[in-house]
């Protein structure tokens, strides 16, 4: 009896003690969920079905929750550091009156009444002023300028630098690297209102590209919407955030179909709603994209290198460009030998052995397209892709090349029915190889994002980062090398979606990245924006082939550099 007793009393005290821990575990998993909802958000497996965001949530409609605290920090600091001067408000109704009109306003060289010589290796100055539509200076920055000084028959150029003194005036600064004549041109990008109305529509209409997938099941399709961040409806969404990375992707769930039925992405229309008049900032031979006309001479005679002139090298000069072009060929700063590989013998002999995995967007399918051309060995596998868009593959079985390029992972604007299966993320991708020295891994990601808040962009970059180091951490052999962005033609609706603010400021985010990394860059701002050739989405051949002798001597260089 009192044995049983005994047993009762232990029993009951167990229940109490486990009852007392069980209730403990249930207020700290509450407490936890409630107080880490945004972190929460996107770490649903990668397909799930859950309700539309409570109308509270709706301030929330486009936020990207940071991984860890070291990457909030980073993205704090690369905010910080891209931050564009505080540009004007707008008038409303908007008047064109008060806005930079690039007719009235002028650049100097410097000096303006002679009294000196420029020398090979010496740095030219030029002062620009602006002013608005009624001939008044503009008091305050944020005018997005490129300057260029090149000598057309000499098919020489160099890109310069821009400095904003945030009163209406700014600087251009050019190193002077041949001889002969040099002329200077500035060209208004956008004017500093326009960079007001493109930064609004980024923060409230993130979604103003929206594209579309399609559902099937059987004889059932259904078409839905999906983007990084959807508005909020009754519609349930389906969550294709890649279990991995984190990168963050939805579409309105089907009526009739489960989202695992899933099979295509596509680009749907380009929505804005711009406020009353705000186009006329953006117009193409009146506010975008124009000439700067020179107050007084536009070019300086360039005289050979003084004996004493120190050599001109990006790393050592307070402005210093990564390259010039002379004579039409690229010639880079800061060390590096640019090698000139006109032959397929001489192609193929650098790339012999080799797998090159070239991964991005269109821009570096242009490589694989160059490369593919050139090289009458390389025979391309016929994988049924779709022609913009892959992947592609190419061998030369001869000597051993493997080239291979695949599309980066959503967003990606093509109105194609893209297979979702295809869109693969860079991060991923890089997570797969095994690497090596005979490993050559390119890539470039920049012309998609230009709608969506840098914030995405910054993520995209610290995922691909991960893994790049991950790479050469496992094998330090491997060659990566990273393509940058570069100016192109404007007009409304590419201003409005990827306009050369945009590109530039995730420029600006790309190198920052990844500095200081074992990695190379081919820098196609400044490739683009010193040759005479037309800014392009899609630079022209002689452009291209530059950049590809640049990617060659990456991985060729040549001895002794």
């Amino acid at each position: 009896m009192k044995a049983r007793v005994c047993r009762e009393t232990v029993v009951s005290f167990c229940c109490s003690k486990f009852a007392a821990i069980f209730l403990f575990l249930a207020v700290f998993v509450f407490i936890f969920v409630y107080f880490n909802m945004d972190v929460l958000e996107f770490q649903h497996k990668a397909i799930s079905t859950f309700p539309a965001p409570k109308p509270h949530l709706q301030h929330r409609f486009c936020s990207f929750q940071p991984r860890s605290p070291e990457d909030a920090l980073e993205e704090r600091l690369l905010l910080d550091s891209i931050a564009w001067p505080e540009t004007p408000s707008l008038p409303v109704p908007l008047s064109l009156e008060q806005t930079t009109d690039p007719a009235q306003s002028t650049f100097t060289i410097l000096p303006e009444k002679g009294g000196r010589q420029w020398h090979v290796g010496d740095q030219l100055e030029v002062i620009i002023k602006m002013y608005d539509f009624q001939g008044r200076p503009k008091k305050s920055g944020g005018d997005v300028l490129l300057a260029r000084l090149h000598n057309r028959a000499l098919g020489a150029g160099v890109a310069g630098q821009v400095l904003d003194h945030l009163n209406g005036s700014y600087s251009a600064v050019f190193s002077l690297l041949w001889e002969g004549s040099a002329q200077v041109e500035v060209t208004l990008v956008h004017p500093s209102e326009a960079v007001t109305v493109l930064h609004r529509l980024t923060r409230e209409q993130p979604d103003r590209i929206y594209f579309q997938s399609v559902f099937r099941s059987g004889s059932v399709s259904e078409t839905t919407t999906c983007n990084v961040c959807l508005h909020q409806t009754q519609q349930p969404l389906c969550n294709y955030t890649d279990p991995h990375t984190g990168e963050p992707w939805f579409c309105y769930k089907p009526k009739n179909l489960g989202c695992d039925t899933r099979i295509s992405n596509s680009v749907g229309e380009f929505k804005h709603k711009l406020k009353a008049k705000e186009e006329k900032l953006f117009q193409s031979g009146v506010n975008m994209k124009i000439s700067i006309r020179a107050s007084g001479s536009d070019s300086v005679t360039v005289l050979p290198k003084k004996k004493d002139q120190q050599e001109v090298k990006s790393n050592i000069v307070q402005f210093g460009p990564a390259g010039y072009y002379f004579q039409g060929v690229w010639q880079a700063l800061g060390g590096m030998t640019v090698r000139q590989f006109n032959t397929p013998s001489a192609i193929n002999q650098c790339l012999k052995g080799k797998f090159v995995h070239l991964r991005g967007d269109s821009t570096i399918r242009q490589w694989f397209e160059h490369l593919n051309a050139v090289l009458p060995d390389l025979k391309e596998f016929n994988l049924h892709s779709l022609r913009n868009l892959g992947p592609f593959m190419a061998l030369d079985y001869a000597n051993n090349i493997l080239i291979k390029y695949r599309f980066h992972g959503p967003p990606v604007r093509s109105p194609n029915h893209v297979p979702a299966i295809e869109l693969h993320y860079i991060a991923n991708e890089l997570d797969r190889l095994v690497g090596g020295t005979n490993t050559v891994v390119v890539f470039g990601i920049w012309a998609h994002f230009g709608s969506f808040p840098i914030e995405l962009y910054i993520r995209r970059l610290q995922s691909i980062r991960r893994a790049v180091v991950q790479l050469l951490d496992r094998a330090p052999g491997t060659l990566v090398i990273i393509r940058t962005a570069n100016p192109r033609v404007s007009t409304l609706f590419v201003s409005l979606t990827n306009s050369g603010w945009y590109s530039l400021q995730r420029d600006k985010v790309l190198r920052a990245m990844f500095k200081g990394l074992n990695v190379h860059l081919v820098d196609a701002w400044e490739m683009v924006l010193a040759h005479h050739l037309p800014h392009d989405l899609h630079p022209q051949p002689p452009i291209i082939k530059n950049m590809i002798n640049v990617v060659l001597s990456y991985i060729c260089p040549q001895k002794g550099s």
